[in-house]
């Protein structure tokens, strides 16, 4: 029998021991620490599943479990869990644990420089020419980036940024804007292949990407849990936002900055969205709306990022790495080809 594992964030381990014969699950054995009653459900559930063919999808098992268990009690896991924990035992899906992820943490760069490497090593990843990896950023100067799909001139005032030396980027993924300062953000990108998210929804795949950094956030003493669809936040407000991109082939960049600590009068004076969400409140509320993590863990940003990479050493297998030379110069290429010309930058005037 092969083996499959879920763990369904904020909720519990789902297992799958499956037997195939002729192209068919011969054979299914779903357990874990969830909780489930009655206890016949969970015959139920995998007699549900024995028979069916090899290659059935996340979306086909899970409405088979979803009417196996329709009268039972599901605690802490879902059909859909299920259905992902079988789809990785027969492997055509991967855990956590299937990979090796190269963590890389390179010298500061232009702003511009660290949004053509997400293109870069996405591509790369995809390719296969470099394997899962966390690459965390370090930046030379301000900037405000903008999302993919933003219109620029009604979330920046370009003439505020230029006065403040504040560099306006674009970036391949879509959301919202965000402004950053060297010493005042923690950011980071997950390149990782589809198949680390099969099953899941374009939604789902937040929070399952964002949570090893809750468990990090946990062990710095910051009480951080994750508000659909994509940001990250204590009880006093939002420490963080992520956003995706994925490509035709489903392999996925992940990447988030988290708030360490905010200049919000300057926030205001570049961001023309913070001014009209914050036009009745004034500085005192843009302050509010974020919760630095330097008033709630007392730690410096290199010790937050340390503590960071150290979390995710832990947790799952990695190596240290390094951007190659040849990626470098693709990123030196884009920025030139694409990301610093007006035609990307006003791509939504």
């Amino acid at each position: 029998m092969t083996r499959g594992e879920y763990k369904v964030p904020q909720g519990k381990l789902v297992a799958a021991e499956v037997e195939v014969a002729e192209g068919r699950l011969s054979r299914v054995e779903i357990s874990g620490d969830f909780f489930l009653e009655p206890d016949e459900a969970l015959e139920a559930i995998d007699a549900a599943l024995t028979g069916l063919t090899q290659d059935a999808t996340v979306a086909q098992m899970t409405e088979l479990v979803e009417a196996a268990a329709a009268d039972a009690h599901m605690i802490g896991f879902t059909p859909q869990s299920v259905a992902i924990a079988v789809r990785r035992a027969l492997g055509r899906a991967s855990g956590w644990s299937d990979h090796t992820f190269e963590v890389v943490h390179p010298r500061a760069l232009p702003p511009i420089m660290n949004l053509a490497l997400d293109q870069v090593l996405l591509e790369e990843v995809a390719a296969g020419r470099r394997g899962p990896t966390l690459r965390l950023w370090e930046w030379d100067s301000s900037c405000v980036v903008i999302g993919s799909f933003q219109s620029l001139r009604n979330e920046v005032d370009m003439e505020a940024a230029d006065e403040l030396g504040v560099q306006v980027v674009r970036r391949i993924s879509g959301g919202g804007a965000m402004f950053m300062e060297s010493g005042n953000a923690i950011s980071y990108s997950l390149y990782v292949p589809g198949s680390l998210v099969d099953g899941l929804s374009f939604e789902q795949s937040y929070a399952f990407l964002d949570d090893w950094v809750l468990g990090a956030l946990t062990e710095m003493g910051v009480d951080a849990h994750y508000v659909p669809l994509n940001d990250i936040a204590s009880p006093t407000g939002k420490i963080g936002g992520a956003a995706q991109k994925r490509l035709a082939n489903g392999t996925v960049l992940h990447h988030a900055t988290l708030s360490y600590d905010i200049d919000a009068a300057k926030m205001l004076q570049v961001l023309r969205i913070g001014r009209e969400k914050l036009s009745d409140k004034g500085t005192k509320s843009a302050n509010k709306r974020v919760d630095p993590m330097r008033r709630q863990t007392g730690m410096s940003r290199a010790a937050i990022i340390e503590s960071m990479k150290n979390h995710f050493r832990a947790r799952y297998d990695t190596v240290d790495g390094l951007l190659k030379p040849e990626e470098l110069a693709r990123a030196e290429q884009l920025v030139t080809e694409k990301f610093a010309t007006a035609q990307w930058l006003e791509r939504v005037p």
